[in-house]
């Protein structure tokens, strides 16, 4: 019976991350640039004499989903949107991080932040000055309008860092940021942005929804398949005791 058991507790365990990835991932269906969490598991033999014929599921990083997601008009002038593949780089306290949020804000002083973390840019991160328009360009490059008036007089600032990195490469911190294993990756020439557009989460919220009943449902199962076990076992100890 024990062999029932493991089989039981090892795929309810399982189901218990894959509710939690899919709630998170329903909880964040309107978070401007979220990518969706994956999960993944693989048999692993349970060590040991006697327990050859004995596996459970070991839960694996599962992984990033970069599908895009929809783009959507917004007409600020600090909005941008990743077309296709490709990640904003910000600078975190260990490095570089990435997201596909393009929601931008502009401090007090001019430096500009996503999710309170400094843009970069070629020169670090970036810091506009005083201006009367800003707009963004196709390839990232922050072109502003000087406070001066002047419109016959535009400047390029800076340019945002766009990068490409493969999905298996990428994994989220604890603050929900997209990092790899290494500090600092290159600008990818070929990443491009929509100014005046934001890329919405690519969470279906149906798709989440029926996943989770799905979750549940099976759950559900595996303790019954537990109970199951027990009453086995129970049934076995007594023909051993009246024997």
């Amino acid at each position: 019976m024990d062999r029932l058991i493991y089989t039981a507790v090892s795929g309810a365990s399982r189901t218990l991350v894959q509710q939690q990835i899919s709630a998170n991932n329903l909880a964040n269906v309107n978070t401007q640039g979220f990518r969706s969490d994956l999960d993944k598991a693989v048999s692993q033999q349970v060590s040991g004499g006697g327990y050859g014929s004995r596996y459970l599921a070991e839960l694996l990083p599962g992984g990033v989903d970069m599908t895009p997601g929809e783009m959507r008009a917004t007409g600020r002038d600090l909005d941008i949107a990743i077309r296709g593949s490709g990640l904003i780089a910000l600078r975190g306290e260990e490095g570089e991080v990435y997201t596909r949020n393009g929601q931008i804000d502009l401090g007090p002083d001019g430096e500009l932040t996503i999710n309170g973390l400094p843009v970069a840019g070629d020169n670090g991160p970036i810091v506009l000055p005083p201006f009367a328009s800003v707009s963004i360009g196709d390839d990232g490059i922050i072109t502003i309008v000087p406070d001066t008036g002047d419109i016959a007089a535009p400047m390029d600032v800076d340019r945002i860092k766009l990068v490409d990195v493969p999905a298996a490469e990428l994994r989220k911190n604890a603050e929900g940021f997209l990092v790899t294993n290494a500090e600092i990756s290159p600008r990818d020439e070929n990443v491009t942005v929509a100014g005046r557009h934001l890329e919405t989460a690519n969470v279906s919220a149906i798709g989440e929804m029926v996943s989770s009943i799905a979750l549940n449902r099976q759950f559900e199962a595996q303790i019954k398949m537990m109970k199951a076990a027990e009453d086995l076992a129970n049934a076995g100890n007594r023909l051993l005791r009246t024997s």
